[in-house]
């Protein structure tokens, strides 16, 4: 049985145990819990695991976490993407359908969707208690980063726990890359320049990542240095640069696009 029949498998196994799961161990810490002060607003209904749709009809995307997609364009539902829409429905139900916003320093995105956290009646994070219950990937897009270290933490309580999408690593190889889309990758790096266009560091492989130059400086010099050679992990969006002839030889396939240190780690 492949990678992914095994996610979808353990998936639906999921839709009916997660919830014990959430009631004996997502309660355990509260990760990001919410400033003395925000804005409630009236969700109509919850869109993804990390989309709402709100009354006033703005639809907001959450920050910091990146849900698995559910069916469109002739594809299925990605694995647990039912069981996050389903439990950010319940989070929202248990605060009666009002939640707090607090607006991203980037209020919007290229869709015309509002950038911000929202939390639940009781002052959680809704985007950190998916992410501790392994609905979710944690990922840092600047300039809305304020939250990373404590969503990068309920992250990695759902991972150590093999909670939702970590119950098998959705972790690919370069090798095993074959489509746009967000990825969490690792590899090896096999070279690191700089020039005009930033910050490239190449992994074996067709992949390379790319900080662009006006990132740089949010980026320890010394660190990525110290990564030639190394395993690393990234995760982000990965672009397909052999589409509409834009690949160019020598260049790598595969481009990720980081904005943050914490889209990038070295492994032990």
């Amino acid at each position: 049985m492949g990678f992914c029949q095994l996610l979808k498998k353990a998936s639906l196994v999921g839709a009916f145990f997660v919830p014990a799961i959430w009631l004996s161990t997502a309660r355990a810490e509260v990760f990001c819990p919410a400033p003395a002060t925000l804005a409630r607003v009236e969700v109509q209904r919850v869109v993804d695991g990390d989309t709402v749709r709100l009354k006033d009809g703005r639809s907001v995307r959450m920050i910091g976490i990146n849900a698995p997609e559910t069916a469109r364009k002739g594809r299925a539902d990605e694995p647990f993407a039912i069981a996050a829409r389903r439990r950010l429905e319940a989070l929202v139900a248990a605060s009666d359908g009002r939640v707090g916003l607090v607006p991203g320093r980037e209020s919007q995105d290229r869709y015309g969707r509002t950038l911000a956290h929202l939390y639940g009646a009781n002052g959680e994070n809704l985007e950190a208690q998916l992410l501790a219950e392994g609905l979710g990937f944690q990922v840092g897009v600047a300039p809305n980063v304020d939250l990373v270290p404590c969503q990068q933490a309920a992250e990695n309580a759902a991972r150590q726990a093999r909670l939702g999408i970590w119950r098998q690593s959705p972790v690919q190889t370069v090798a095993q890359l074959k489509r746009s889309g967000f990825a969490v990758v690792s590899g090896r790096v096999s070279k690191i320049e700089r020039n005009r266009g930033g910050i490239w560091i190449e992994l074996q492989g067709a992949l390379v990542l790319r900080i662009a130059s006006d990132q740089a400086s949010q980026f320890d010099a010394a660190m990525l240095k110290g990564l030639q050679g190394r395993v690393i992990e990234a995760r982000g969006w990965v672009q397909d640069r052999s589409r509409h002839g834009g690949l160019k030889k020598p260049q790598a396939r595969w481009l990720l696009p980081l904005t943050d240190p914490g889209m990038l780690k070295s492994i032990p």
